[in-house]
Order: C-alpha cells, then sequence, then structure tokens
C-alpha cells in the first residue's frame, strides 16, 4: 500500500494538528511494515520532517503556496496530479479545511473537530462560513472519515449529515516515550534555568486564541485568587499567538498582578514535557475541544489537571481530573484556590492522572488508521466498479 500524507495544514509545526501529524509519523515509523508513504510538505516545514526522511519520500511543495486561499487551490488543482503521478493507493488530509473535491484515489480525512458550529466568532466569518458550510460539502467526497473522540463523531454524523458508517473513532495517543514523570526537584530546576520560574505555577499550554481557548476569563479568575489569597502561585500560558489574541495580551498588561503571569509564546517539542514536568496544577478551561490533547500530555507527565469538560474532554480526562465550568469565574477562583492550597489533592489527582493516560498510545492510534486507510481502499475501488479485484480481507472491510 502506498500512502500519501498532506502535511501542509501543520502551521510550522505550533499546532495541535501538527502535534498529531508528528506523532502519528513516527508511529508509523515504529511500526515498520510494508506500507510505502510519501509526505507533501511546504519548502520551510522540511526541517520538521527531518527525522522521518530516512523512511519516508519527502515531495516538497513551493513555499508559495502556503497561504490559506491558495494552498486550499493547490490541494484542488495541483495534490490530485501529485497523487496519480507517484501512484498513491490512499491519500490521508489531517484536516478537514483541505479536503479534496476530485477522487483521485482513496480519500481519508481527520476532523479534530467541529468548532465553527459550536463556538460562536471563533474564526473570522470566511473560515466558519468554509467550516460550516463548503467543508460539510467536501466531507461527503471522503470514503472514510477519522474522528479523534467519540463527541468529535457525534458532532460529524449530526452537523456533516455522513453515514456513521463512514466515520470511525480513533483516539490520539500519548507519547510515553515523551510525556513521562521525573523527580520534582529536577524538574523545577529546568524551569528555573530556563523560564526563570521557581515559583509553583498553573500551566496552561493552548495557542493564544480567543474567545475559544478561554484565556481572558482565565486570567480573571487567577486576578481574584491573588487578591484572595496573596498566594505566590504564577499562572504560565505557553503558546503562539492565534486569532484574537491581542483581546489576551491586554488582559495580562492590564492584570493587577502582571508580573505574575508568563507568556512564554510558543514552546519547543524539546522543551514541552520539562514544562508540564515542574507545573504544579495544568489549568485547561477551554470552551471547546474535540480532544484536548495537552490534559493528557500533562497526565502522563504527572501534573495534576483542572479542566473543562466541554466538547470531548469529559470523555477524555474521565474521572482523573478536577473540572471547572469555563464560563463561571468564581469557580474557577474556588477552584484555583482549592488546587493551590491542597497538596493532597494534588497528589490524588497526579496518580489518577497517570492511571489515565496509560489508556492512551499511538501505536494503537497508528494500526487503527493503517486498518482505516485499508477500509478506504476497499471502498474505493467498489464505487469505481473493481470490487472483483479486492482481496477478501478488504471486501469484508468495506462491508462494515
Amino acid at each position: 500500500m502506498k500512502i500519501g500524507i498532506s502535511t501542509s495544514v501543520i502551521q510550522r509545526g505550533q499546532t495541535g494538528i501538527a502535534q498529531y501529524v508528528f506523532a502519528l509519523i513516527r508511529a508509523f515509523m515504529a511500526a515498520g511494515g510494508r506500507q510505502q508513504f510519501i509526505l507533501f510538505v511546504l519548502e520551510e516545514d522540511l526541517p520538521l520532517f527531518k527525522f522521518a526522511g530516512p523512511a519516508m519520500q519527502l515531495v516538497s511543495v513551493p513555499e508559495s503556496f502556503r497561504p490559506p486561499e491558495k494552498n486550499i487551490l493547490w490541494h484542488q488543482f495541483c495534490l490530485p496530479r501529485l497523487v496519480r503521478q507517484h501512484r498513491i493507493d490512499v491519500l490521508h488530509v489531517p484536516s478537514y479545511r483541505r479536503l479534496l473535491w476530485r477522487r483521485p484515489c482513496a480519500l481519508v480525512a481527520t476532523i479534530h473537530d467541529l468548532a465553527p458550529f459550536r463556538v460562536a466568532r471563533k474564526y473570522d466569518w470566511k473560515r466558519m462560513v468554509y467550516g460550516r458550510v463548503v467543508a460539510r460539502w467536501l466531507a461527503e467526497r471522503q470514503d472514510e472519515i477519522i474522528a479523534i473522540s467519540r463527541n468529535t463523531g457525534a458532532d460529524i454524523t449530526e452537523f456533516f449529515r455522513l453515514n456513521p458508517e463512514r466515520v470511525r473513532v480513533i483516539y490520539n495517543g500519548v507519547e510515553h516515550n515523551r510525556f513521562f514523570p521525573v523527580p520534582r526537584e529536577k524538574a523545577k530546576a529546568w524551569m528555573d534555568q530556563l523560564h526563570n520560574l521557581s515559583q509553583p505555577f498553573f500551566l496552561y499550554v493552548a495557542r493564544l486564541e480567543h474567545p475559544g481557548k478561554n484565556h481572558e476569563r482565565l486570567i480573571t479568575a487567577f486576578n481574584q485568587f491573588k487578591a484572595a489569597t496573596k498566594s505566590n502561585w504564577q499562572l504560565v500560558l505557553a503558546g503562539s499567538a492565534w486569532t484574537g489574541s491581542e483581546v489576551v495580551q491586554r488582559a495580562i498588561a492590564q492584570s493587577p498582578v502582571a508580573p505574575d503571569i508568563r507568556h512564554l509564546g510558543f514552546v519547543a517539542d524539546a522543551d514541552l514535557p520539562k514544562l508540564y514536568q515542574a507545573a504544579d496544577t495544568f489549568v485547561f478551561p477551554s470552551l471547546y475541544e474535540g480532544f484536548g490533547l495537552p490534559a493528557l500530555e500533562a497526565m502522563a507527565c504527572g501534573c495534576p489537571v483542572l479542566s473543562s469538560t466541554r466538547g470531548s474532554l469529559g470523555e477524555v480526562i474521565a474521572n482523573a481530573a478536577e473540572t471547572v465550568e469555563p464560563e463561571d469565574i468564581a469557580d474557577m477562583q474556588s477552584q484555583l484556590t482549592r488546587l493551590a492550597s491542597d497538596a493532597r489533592l494534588r497528589e490524588h489527582l497526579r496518580a489518577a492522572g497517570l492511571k489515565r493516560a496509560q489508556h492512551f498510545n499511538w501505536q494503537t492510534t497508528a494500526a487503527a488508521t493503517l486498518e482505516t486507510y485499508w477500509r478506504a481502499i476497499s471502498r474505493w475501488k467498489i464505487h469505481h466498479g473493481l470490487r472483483k479485484s479486492l482481496p477478501s480481507r478488504q471486501l469484508s472491510l468495506a462491508k462494515r
């Protein structure tokens, strides 16, 4: 099987979709097998895929196709030609924003969330229309769709009105060789050296996006927490600036405790585990998530978690985290106070989180994804009248 993967939606490696793509590729490489992989990569992103070079073929995409509008056109008009040129059996596009209309081979898409249907003003009006209207139209052309949670799968069938038989729930994993607990003293020393963080701190890892990631309410709750407790705890925000980030930056600047709110910007992959390992509590007050990978990564590092349950978050964290109503600032302040003052509760959450994180790994995700590729090929061949050429195993998959 020859598999193509479009990677141009990774935004220079600074998004959750990027982490999905990188982790899935690493898991495919670790699994071995006889599959051939061809990755379509924007020129300036090629160094990010250096780790895959020996095992997978990298096809360079001109940098001029990076802007969203041009990238969409490249997917619709250039990528189908490349697929035929490289004789690809199945193409995986890991984002609903770049789904193909033409069907040069079997098509698989990953849909991480349908936030435009759930969060008002999540994006600008053009992206909202694309997500609500155009993506729905294109999704009907895909042979198989991967949803990264049951919640996302339900949204796909509800809002895109697709046959549930074409939607397969495959959870994200955790890279346990990267995200694991270390002695607290060692982790704290790292953070003091890297970022001059010596005080206890709450950590939030998410791009600075307003209103979806809910930073503004978190900052208000933190201000009230500091005023009420006089605590020395700090709030650390890690993530690159995104749509609406100026609202978050303004909230930080206007905070009466601004020196205790640290925005580190995008944190490199090599340093992210250290940040989780050193944090005293991870907070995740997002208004909507299709999965919520940072919460699981924090758990895998032994960091207690306080999280919203919006979208798929309740499904993912189960009973291994404290929960908060993300639009209730008083509730958020109360929970920050409780976590900061109760070391026994934090220790309980550390243990519960470590146990929960063990249920997720990328090897399982990769195996299920490969199975989905076979299902897509079977469905595509049947659609094109090639049913007799299918091995019996693929026919059985296509009938499911």
